[in-house]
């Protein structure tokens, strides 16, 4: 199986003013475009060769760390691509009453969701993560590291319907060191379509 890049369904500039049209050219063109073709690199002639994305993911404590790395950052980055959207909708559905579960306000979420990825120290990605049981939890991780590679990696084992890249390569340029007011621009750009879609993955995931 050979991986390529995902197109987008928006056009570099739609993210504006929230991100700019450079860091999205750079971000998907440069940043993604080396994590697939150092993935292809590393898997071939490997176990991983013929696997699915998420069951290198899910076996990555067999991997290298140039599987772990690109892989990680092929999945997240695909990932992260379909959660955003020039027409950024307002949280609904399932996934809003997961929150309100969990968090007993979107308010609540949104602070606690905006903690997780503020504090991760250097590069990596928070989380909203999907359980077994259905329930909601918020982790971080580093690198290129997500929850499907297990509790040890995101103290959680489970299904992310929302990510935040916090790497400085998905803001720098816009926001330099203000890595705070990125994370206040991304919530205006999700696409909770998109989440509660994810949420309806998450039942096969588990089966």
């Amino acid at each position: 199986m050979s991986f390529t890049l995902p197109s987008l369904s928006y056009e570099y500039d739609g993210l504006q003013p929230y991100i700019d049209a450079e860091t999205m050219h750079i971000h998907h063109t440069k940043h993604h475009q080396g994590y697939v073709n150092n993935l292809n690199k590393a898997i071939e002639g490997t176990e991983f060769e013929n696997m699915s994305i998420e069951d290198i993911l899910k076996n990555v404590d067999k991997a290298s760390p140039a599987i772990r790395n690109n892989g990680g950052g092929h999945y997240n980055h695909s990932l992260f691509w379909k959660l955003l959207s020039p027409n950024g909708t307002h949280p609904s559905g399932d996934a809003l009453e997961g929150i309100n579960k969990k968090w007993s306000s979107f308010d609540k979420f949104k602070e606690a969701f905006s903690q997780a990825a503020a504090t991760r120290f250097g590069s990596g990605w928070a989380w909203l993560v999907v359980l077994e049981d259905g329930s909601f939890e918020i982790c971080s991780t580093p690198n290129q590291d997500n929850p499907i590679m297990g509790k040890d990696i995101c103290g959680v084992k489970g299904f992310p319907i929302l990510g935040i890249d916090v790497w400085e390569h998905a803001y720098y340029l816009k926001y330099q060191n203000r890595r705070p007011e990125y994370i206040e621009a991304f919530f205006n750009v999700i696409d909770w379509n998109e989440v509660n879609s994810r949420l309806v993955q998450s039942t096969e995931y588990f089966k």
